[in-house]
């Protein structure tokens, strides 16, 4: 059974900083094209950014700078570091892996960018 399991959302004040991390089980997690997309009230969801098992990255334009993807092949995670928060950020981010066998995704995390 496949799961991704976000944790670290939660209110943060707009300048601050939150990390997001995601745990995989149940997929062969280094042949996985891992990212993050989020989904703010009354917009479609958008990919924020993805890392390929190669370290090849992908940003949108609004995090470039703010926002960095990682990940650790060993202990099956992806972490988002979130810096420099903006009230636009405000969303649920969904954790995803994909590769030509499968799409998976975790239920979501809220973040809350607000004073």
């Amino acid at each position: 059974q496949v799961q991704l399991v976000e944790s670290g959302g939660g209110l943060a004040q707009p300048g601050g900083s939150l990390r997001l991390s995601c745990a995989a089980s149940g997929i062969i997690f280094r042949r996985y094209v891992m990212g993050w997309y989020r989904q703010a009230p009354g917009n479609q969801r958008e990919s924020v950014a993805s890392i390929t098992s190669g370290g090849f990255l992908y940003y949108v334009d609004s995090v470039k700078g703010r926002l960095t993807i990682s990940r650790d092949n060993t202990n099956n995670t992806v972490s988002l570091q979130m810096n420099n928060l903006k009230p636009e950020d405000t969303a649920v981010y969904y954790c995803y892996g994909n590769n030509a066998f499968g799409n998976y995704w975790g239920k979501g995390t809220l973040v809350t960018v607000s004073s």
